[in-house]
């Protein structure tokens, strides 16, 4: 799973009725065209291992946080649902945060839970405030708070979270300990696991940063939506060394972080043989060239097909919708009536 806190979000459900929860969840921030490393580290790992109880959701409402184009949003959210389609997530329950109004609702009402010396010690909120910003939103002061309404509604026993995302989820912990103290026992409390570690791409131009979708080193991410074309021109210019050695084509993470992202990649998508006699940097970026455009082949046809027939995928979502209202509206009525509303 991507594990920027900011556009990814995952857990796994261990728990039983009632209401059915989420045996694993994970929503997904329209900020940017996925990438490569978001289809091999999230996106296919979710495909490989999806059941019924899997719901997987476009994170709208988290990319309101920050000043954003509506037309550019509404695309790429659009571009998402499309996606999660085409992989082959329709197994899943797929969903549109804001569609599902549990996700808000139980929002506000942990809102009243939550304090400000807490919110204000998030890390998100505090790098915006240092850099004297004056024009930062409320949303992203309260949004660890929807982070934790994400969780909660579907009540999982475990949290898998990585270091990046673990302090959200103990402000979820300390949030849901507060509400059952203090209203009675509504929320599972999670435990936070440390989850298998997934495929990590590194960008083709900075080897030593993850390749993101919101990041601005267009030339070093591989985009999912890219043609085979632009595939090839991107590795083709990857950043490896001036190394000459006959072994030079080998993993080692810290002198060629770039050829050893070069080695993972390849092996992620034509398996664990695929690097076996190559011994020059050119004949390594053909390999990878050929074994990403085979890999993306595919998904792309899938999205063109869809991209044809926008119904269907708006059916598939009306569908996982409709089951997620059903699933969080009853966490929804337990708080409200803890809190005393009627």
């Amino acid at each position: 799973m991507n594990t920027n806190p900011r556009t990814h979000l995952g857990f796994e459900t261990v728990a039983a009725q009632p209401p059915q929860p989420a045996v694993r969840l994970s929503l997904l921030k329209p900020t940017g065209h996925l990438t490569l490393g978001n289809y091999l580290g999230a996106l296919r790992p979710m495909r490989d291992t999806q059941h019924a109880d899997c719901f997987y959701g476009i994170a709208d409402l988290h990319a309101l946080t920050v000043r954003h184009d509506p037309g550019r949003l509404r695309a790429l959210s659009q571009e998402l649902a499309t996606m999660l389609v085409a992989v082959g997530l329709d197994r899943s329950t797929l969903f549109v945060q804001s569609r599902v109004p549990a996700h808000t609702e139980l929002s506000y009402l942990l809102e009243a839970t939550a304090y400000t010396g807490e919110l204000s010690r998030m890390i998100q909120f505090k790098e915006k405030s240092r850099s004297g910003d004056q024009a930062i939103r409320a949303a992203l002061y309260t949004y660890p708070v929807l982070m934790a309404a994400d969780i909660l509604l579907y009540r999982p026993r475990q949290v898998p979270v990585g270091d990046d995302q673990r302090q959200h989820v103990e402000l979820t912990r300390d949030i849901a300990q507060r509400f059952n103290t203090t209203y009675g026992p509504v929320f599972v409390v999670p435990e936070i696991v440390t989850p298998p570690v997934a495929a990590r791409v590194m960008d083709l131009q900075d080897p030593t940063a993850k390749m993101a979708k919101s990041g601005e080193s267009g030339p070093g991410v591989i985009y999912l939506v890219d043609p085979p074309d632009v595939v090839r021109r991107k590795v083709a210019r990857a950043v490896t060394d001036s190394d000459t050695a006959p072994d030079a084509v080998r993993r080692d993470r810290e002198p060629k972080p770039g050829v050893t992202n070069l080695l993972e990649i390849l092996e992620a998508c034509a398996g664990a043989e695929a690097a076996a006699g190559i011994t020059t940097y050119g004949a390594l970026k053909r390999a990878v060239t050929d074994a990403v455009v085979a890999e993306l082949e595919p998904l792309q046809k899938s999205c063109a097909e869809l991209a044809a027939d926008p119904e269907h995928v708006r059916a598939v979502f009306a569908a996982g919708e409709e089951r997620c209202r059903q699933v969080t509206a009853p966490v929804v009525a337990a708080a409200q009536a803890a809190m005393g509303l009627i």
